[in-house]
């Protein structure tokens, strides 16, 4: 299963970023002010004036694997929630495979005496991840008679995989958002970090009306630089 990003919500638009700065000499809007707008917006950004910024919210749910949802958690964001396999049993047994692998042959004995390694690795990570995903269940249902239900369920996790998927439930303002794009949607960044990074970018860019149309393009002037 791949990584999805799904934009769920936002608030706010170019106009009230460039309020929220106008607030410390007057919110008055004439049309003169208004063609400012982009003028305005990319000043701020070019002299550190992120302030104004945090009043522009984009909110996302995200099918992420736990990897990349550690990157996500490392950024200073408005909100993040997800699915917690402490507090539940993850029924639904998601995972991330990476494409990248597709024909990638293994070229060492296993590590499991007599395990036939003549297979690809794509189908080895297929194979050890679905039988982590048993062993959670399965040590879910031995330990909860001995350990109780809470217990079972936050121990018995350790045998989840970092490709293991949950959904998660993200909100950027826009000061958080361009530090994420900046790092995330990088080079440097992990494939699929920067996958998910993109996919945000390309829905926000996308939102009907462009409301973050120069936000957006000030953003992209300062990653350049």
């Amino acid at each position: 299963m791949v990584n999805k990003v799904e934009l769920i919500g936002f608030y706010g638009d170019d106009l009230t970023i460039a309020c929220s700065a106008w607030t410390s000499t007057s919110r008055k809007l004439t049309d003169e002010k208004k063609a400012r707008v982009s003028k305005l917006i990319n000043m701020l950004w070019s002299e550190g004036h992120e302030t104004p910024f945090e009043k522009g919210i984009v909110h996302f749910l995200v099918d992420t694997e736990i990897a990349s949802h550690i990157h996500l958690l490392k950024h200073r964001i408005s909100s993040l929630n997800a699915e917690s396999a402490r507090y539940k049993e993850l029924k639904e047994d998601k995972y991330y495979l990476p494409e990248d692998w597709e024909g990638i042959q293994r070229k060492h004995a296993g590590a499991i005496s007599g395990e036939d390694y003549s297979e690809p690795w794509l189908e080895t990570l297929r194979r050890y991840t679905e039988q982590g995903n048993n062993l959670y269940h399965q040590c879910i249902t031995d330990l909860e008679p001995v350990l109780g239900r809470k217990r079972a369920k936050e121990s018995a996790r350790f045998f989840k995989t970092y490709n293991s998927q949950i959904q998660a439930d993200v909100t950027f303002n826009m000061r958080s958002f361009a530090n994420f794009i900046k790092l995330r949607n990088s080079e440097h960044a992990q494939l699929e970090i920067r996958e998910i990074a993109q996919q945000m970018w390309d829905l926000v860019e996308n939102i009907e009306g462009q409301p973050f149309k120069h936000t957006l393009e000030a953003i992209a002037k300062r990653i350049k630089q």
